[in-house]
């Protein structure tokens, strides 16, 4: 993965700072956030799948089975396992379903993740969004992990819509709809405004700032 410069985060916050009061806050109390970001990896995308609609907590000990399970989650690995002992670490029906969809499509090449990394990025996202289980939530993250995209974006992640709630004094969250519609603002640096709001999220929650 190559993550943004950090003369390039510098100048998308500073640019997201005039932007949005909301994240003029977050860059104000945390300074350029440090960018998530991981080896392009079927593991990255069976994480993510993993932590899909589940508590972070939760999610942890699932993958931790995974991966005693398998060893190295791999396509392979998981083509060649009992889809029920997949499912007896705590991966639902669903998404079992959808790990196997993925592992297939690299496998058979119809998902060639180093083509995806050296794809523009709308390319990119209809490589991965034509796989089966490959949601927009999904693509969106792997596409800021895996290869450092400034606007990717992952829209509808909830953690996202609550730090801005927070920074911006809202009583309540935008809607997906309407959080979407906002972050149009942030263009061509969504995916730093991302990291903007994860790092006051969690922030936050380790108490090293106050809402």
């Amino acid at each position: 993965m190559t993550a943004p410069s950090r003369a390039r985060l510098k100048a998308a916050c500073d640019a997201l700072s005039v932007t949005d009061p909301a994240l003029a806050r977050a860059y104000s109390a945390l300074g350029i956030p440090e960018w998530r970001g991981g080896e392009a990896s079927y593991a990255m995308l069976a994480r993510m799948i993993t932590h899909q609609q589940i508590s972070l907590g939760a999610a942890a000990a699932i993958w931790a089975r995974t991966e005693v399970l398998l060893g190295e989650v791999t396509p392979q690995a998981v083509l060649a396992a009992d889809p029920d002992a997949i499912r007896a670490c705590g991966q639902s029906r669903p998404k079992v379903g959808h790990l196997v969809s993925i592992a297939e499509a690299v496998v058979t090449g119809t998902l060639s993740l180093p083509r995806v990394c050296a794809a523009p990025l709308d390319s990119a996202r209809r490589e991965l969004l034509a796989v089966r289980g490959i949601g927009p939530w999904t693509a969106e993250l792997f596409l800021l992990y895996a290869t450092g995209a400034m606007d990717a974006f992952p829209t509808g992640d909830v953690g996202l819509m609550e730090a801005h709630r927070q920074l911006s004094g809202a009583e309540t969250r935008m809607d997906i709809k309407g959080f979407t519609a906002h972050a149009e603002a942030w263009r061509p640096y969504r995916g730093v405004a991302a990291h903007l709001l994860w790092a006051w999220f969690h922030a936050v929650r380790e108490g090293r700032v106050t809402v």
